[in-house]
């Protein structure tokens, strides 16, 4: 169990993101020991808070995070190294004077920078924290996403982090690979030689790879309109996850051998244009449910006139090496789907024979699949003789590979695993700029595809599995969506 000590700055550490994903995580991980009571946690605010820190998080534990369960005097012990300031984010002042005097006493610790603020304050943060030097060698800058709208946008935001931060004291997050997963599916594919024999075209039939959300857009209109599913999680995490399935063994599992196997993977996906965007990706909008209890995207952003925004997109992608020569990647995400999971599938190719003509239902392939949300864990599907007495009937199988299936306390949630890599200054589970800017360039040809084809965004009703093309993209193939036939019972 690491008992580190450090500093956390959490640059807009009242806000949505502070509330809901980092200040449990880290409260989790003070609870169960994983960094020491002489830490410090820093929440910066636009304007100064008339409640006490324990009244804060209370009400951030009540209200924002109420699936976090808490003791009133372990929440006092945390409320102990946590501290609200009031700073402007793009202004020189005595709060920025006042920020660096107390964060300089400490400087001989790590010192970990949260940029949960929007892009556009980005620049003057950074420019700040430069300026009143609070960019030296113990110091990481932890950046949230988007990183841009394209790949111009993107590499402008690099260059603004970059006047201030090297590389190396910049992390670029991504949450699902902090994910335990994630985590135990490097461990499993490279320290046994079983599967990584396994993992080429010569017995992998398709990969999914899906992030699917209940909820819609209320409340995030005037971030989503502007942004969508693609931008929003295809151009970041799904190509992220298709890295880490795709990528070739690293040299070392450290940051560097890492990143540059997943760029390799970025740099081989075969490019959509023109008439190929047709033929292997689909996007959606959702209307309102059928039986109206849920309503359509552009109530739910309150607007009378109709948007060109997907809130769905599937794509069939293709890594285009020796390793993945013929291998579909099938990828999706939307919102208003019945059911909120992540999972990546790894199918395996059909029995090329069976020795029994009469075996009792239908055989299916084997397959690895890595739970996400909101279950996290690794499982392999197989088919095995049914409890009956006869030995022609099968039944498939799941067989959790999860070591730890009670979820015990002490197990590290991604945010918190994320940040304390931060603290240790380790960049694995991080993102390179290059990775970011070669995500962009594949999918900036979609985007300005899509703004010249109005046609191509189909309705999908809410509370459905989403745009009838999205089944078809599979169906064409001979293939289907693994999850919608697990929903429907056929395991």
């Amino acid at each position: 169990m690491v008992n580190c000590i450090f500093d956390l700055v959490i640059f807009g550490g009242t806000g949505d993101l502070s509330r809901r994903k980092l200040l449990p995580a880290l409260f989790n991980g003070f609870v169960a020991g994983y960094y020491g009571k002489s830490s410090q946690i820093i929440l910066t605010s636009r304007t100064a808070s008339d409640q006490t820190t324990v009244e804060f998080l209370r009400d951030v534990f009540e209200i924002s995070s109420p699936d976090c369960d808490y003791e009133h005097s372990d929440l006092e012990k945390f409320a102990a190294i946590v501290r609200l300031v009031e700073l402007n984010l793009v202004k020189e002042g005595d709060d920025w004077q006042s920020l660096a005097e107390s964060l300089v006493k400490t400087s001989s610790r790590p010192q970990v920078y949260f940029l949960a603020i929007p892009p556009s304050a980005f620049a003057d943060t950074c420019r700040l924290l430069g300026h009143y030097g609070l960019n030296g060698e113990n110091v990481r800058v932890v950046i949230e996403k988007p990183l841009g709208h394209d790949l111009a946008s993107a590499k402008a935001i690099n260059d603004v982090v970059a006047w201030s931060f090297s590389e190396s004291q910049i992390f670029r997050i991504d949450h699902y690979l902090g994910k335990e997963a994630v985590q135990n599916l490097l461990a499993l594919r490279f320290s046994n030689i079983l599967f990584e024999r396994l993992w080429n075209s010569q017995t992998i039939d398709h990969i999914q790879i899906t992030i699917a959300e209940d909820v819609g857009t209320s409340g995030r209109a005037a971030y989503y309109d502007k942004i969508g599913a693609l931008r929003d999680m295809v151009q970041n995490h799904l190509l992220q996850l298709l890295c880490l399935i795709a990528m070739e063994p690293p040299a070392q599992l450290n940051a560097e051998n890492i990143r540059e196997e997943k760029l390799k993977v970025l740099k081989s996906l075969k490019p959509l244009k023109g008439a190929d965007i047709a033929r292997n990706v689909v996007r959606g909008q959702y209307c309102a449910s059928d039986d109206g209890s849920k309503g359509s995207y552009t109530e739910d952003i309150e607007q009378s006139d109709a948007s060109g925004t997907e809130t769905y997109v599937a794509i069939r992608a293709h890594v285009e090496n020796w390793r993945w020569a013929g291998v579909p990647f099938y990828l999706r995400t939307g919102k208003r789907l019945p059911e909120r999971f992540a999972e990546i599938v790894i199918q395996f190719k059909e029995i090329p024979h069976t020795p029994q003509v009469a075996w009792v239902g239908k055989t299916e392939p084997n397959r690895f699949v890595i739970h996400l949300q909101p279950d996290d864990y690794l499982a392999l599907h197989m088919m095995l003789k049914s409890h009956s007495d006869s030995p022609e009937h099968l039944r498939e199988v799941e067989m959790n590979l999860d070591n730890d299936p009670q979820g015990t306390k002490a197990r590290q949630g991604p945010y918190l695993r994320l940040i304390l890599d931060a603290v240790r200054g380790d960049q694995s589970l991080f993102v390179h700029r290059k990775e970011v800017e070669a995500a962009w360039n594949w999918i900036d040809p979609i985007i300005d595809h899509w703004q010249s084809d109005n046609e191509s965004l189909m309705l999908y009703p809410a509370d459905s599995w989403g745009p009838g093309a999205a089944q078809d993209l599979l169906r064409r193939d001979g293939r289907k969506w693994f999850h919608e036939r697990v929903s429907k019972g056929s395991i």
